[in-house]
């Protein structure tokens, strides 16, 4: 019987869970992940914060003693994702040493109400960094405008980082150069430049939710026809980019200095649409040098039913950039949509960050 995801890492990609809570990891389901699924890393966002909050009795204890101390909301939210956080990096530190520190991470999100303010989200990242304390940690800072002098300034603290809500390809050739720029200004800065580490997370469904429901209001049957293509699309285009932007002498004077790549990680890949196969996201982007985090639900399909066609991303850039004209003449606007996507993204993230302190506060009351 094959093992798909241990194919998958053969194959260069690394299978990372996007989810965490405190009772997967008191369960010691994590490490049976890590152990069976071959699970190299784990991401979480303020969505996955509220939900593990909202279940069970993980949180009680901290949250009595953050209770009876009268800590702020917005404190007790750091110091519970932070502690959640630390436990899974610690978990993960084996694959982290025997990765040589290229997996083994765990990303924790700064306040995503700071996303359009690079002061404050340069600030959180630095207190963030120091709290959890851990080298195999990501702070997770959103690719917005604003965002991306904050990326240059949290890495050149020596500080790693996942870079997240990238839609555009635009939007990531300015990432990859505020990656250079961070590493370069690390390097000035004294900083052994081959321990920091980074990703950039490309989001992958959300396109093909954008633009598919912008295709059945077309409803032709050319429109039809185009629908689930366009995330796939954005995605190998992206690792295009990703391949221009390493065979610079930019990127060649990093990496003599022992830089690590900045690796595309493809984020949302469960599918949104049930007729869609549910290991499309998986299976059509293998590629070396990248990451796949997925929901365990995706996980467990892609082991479960899985068919892997060796490498689906190189030999596409020229049909890829075919699909996105095709979408022009049909009055698919590429630019109108990233952005939709941007600012929905930031948004929703926003209300699960909101939603998360409300629980916190109801908790808080509670427990004092």
């Amino acid at each position: 019987m094959t093992d798909v995801l241990e194919e998958l890492t053969k194959a260069g990609v690394s299978v990372w869970l996007d989810d965490i809570s405190r009772e997967r990891l008191r369960t010691g389901n994590l490490e049976t992940l890590i152990k069976d699924f071959h699970v190299r890393g784990v991401t979480s966002n303020p969505t996955i914060f509220a939900s593990a909050l909202a279940k069970g009795d993980a949180y009680d204890e901290q949250i009595k003693d953050l209770a009876a101390r009268k800590v702020t909301v917005e404190e007790a939210a750091r110091m519970i994702t932070s502690a959640d956080i630390r436990w899974a990096a610690d978990v993960l530190r084996p694959v982290y040493d025997q990765s040589g520190g290229v997996d083994g991470r765990v990303s924790l999100e700064v306040d995503p109400r700071l996303a359009r303010d690079a002061t404050p989200t340069i600030a959180e990242a630095k207190q963030l960094w120091w709290l959890v304390d851990r080298p195999n940690m990501y702070i997770k800072i959103p690719a917005t405008e604003d965002g991306i002098p904050a990326i240059t300034a949290v890495l050149a603290e020596g500080i790693s980082v996942n870079v997240t809500l990238i839609f555009s390809l635009q939007r990531y050739g300015a990432v990859i150069d505020a990656y250079f720029e961070g590493l370069e200004k690390a390097a000035a800065n004294g900083h052994d430049i081959s321990k920091i580490a980074s990703v950039a997370s490309f989001f992958v469904s959300r396109v093909d939710s954008e633009v598919d429901k912008r295709l059945t209001a077309i409803g032709t049957p050319e429109a039809l026809a185009l629908k689930g293509k366009a995330a796939i699309a954005n995605a190998r285009l992206a690792y295009e980019l990703y391949e221009q932007k390493l065979a610079t002498p930019r990127w060649e004077a990093l990496a003599a200095k022992g830089a690590k790549v900045q690796r595309p990680l493809w984020a949302s890949t469960s599918t949104k649409d049930p007729s869609f196969p549910d290991t499309m996201y998986v299976v059509d982007l293998v590629v070396a040098d990248t990451v796949n985090t997925m929901p365990e639900p995706t996980l467990r399909a892609t082991e479960d039913h899985g068919v892997l066609k060796g490498d689906t991303v190189h030999g596409t850039y020229d049909e890829s950039r075919a699909l996105f004209a095709k979408l022009e003449t049909l009055g698919i606007s590429y630019d109108d949509v990233v952005k939709v996507l941007e600012d929905e993204g930031v948004s929703k993230f926003e209300a699960s960050w909101e939603e998360l302190l409300g629980t916190i506060k109801n908790e808080l009351s509670l427990k004092s």
